[in-house]
């Protein structure tokens, strides 16, 4: 295997976009999806979706589809056990997720996580100098060692990302956005209208 394993979390249930899958919305010709994708086979190995439901709504992007395996759309956490469980099955010791309705994440995220993370977790952060450190729980990197702690603490009641991530001492990998937030993501439909002109700008 060249390359970690990454999984894209598109399992949630989008309730400010009307439901749906924000993931396959578009995005200046292409979906929100197609971008994510587009943004991280360069700095990964084998790519999955993360999502619920009839997995033949993603027959055309042509990757393996990981439903929860925890039930009840217990949120981000479920997805990243998810991923956790499908990276094993590769006989992977890591694994990283991403968000699928965040398009314009850094191009280097990957191996930004690998140098925070040593053995452990890492999650993203943006610094600013007005909002200080916001990390961003849906991007991160896992050792899949601690799926049975992770399936636990979801039996236990946890459903903050970084509820859990605090009891293991994550580590945090600091990504500059001072002039623009790389970790923008779309959550309603202004948010869409604002990716678009954000695409349409974008060189290439």
């Amino acid at each position: 295997m060249t390359g970690l394993p990454a999984v894209i979390l598109a399992g949630g249930q989008a309730r400010r976009m009307g439901g749906g899958d924000k993931c396959l919305l578009d995005l200046g010709g292409q979906t929100l999806l197609d971008q994510v994708i587009a943004r991280l086979s360069p700095q990964a190995g084998p790519l999955a979706i993360n999502a619920n439901g009839d997995p033949q709504r993603f027959a055309a992007i042509g990757l393996p589809v990981v439903a929860d395996s925890f039930p009840g759309f217990a949120g981000p956490l479920a997805g990243v056990l998810a991923a956790m469980e499908w990276a094993a099955g590769l006989d992977a010791a890591q694994v990283v997720t991403v968000a699928g309705d965040t398009p314009f994440f850094p191009r280097d995220l990957v191996a930004r996580l690998q140098q925070a993370a040593g053995d452990g977790i890492a999650l993203a952060a943006t610094d600013t100098p007005d909002k200080g450190l916001r990390r961003q729980p849906t991007f991160g990197l896992w050792p899949t060692a601690l799926r049975d702690d992770l399936r636990a603490a979801l039996k236990a009641g946890t459903r903050k990302v970084v509820a859990w991530t605090d009891r293991q001492a994550a580590a945090t990998a600091r990504f500059d956005a001072r002039d623009s937030d790389p970790f923008f993501n779309v959550n309603t439909p202004e948010d869409l209208a604002l990716a678009r002109e954000l695409s349409a700008g974008l060189p290439g």
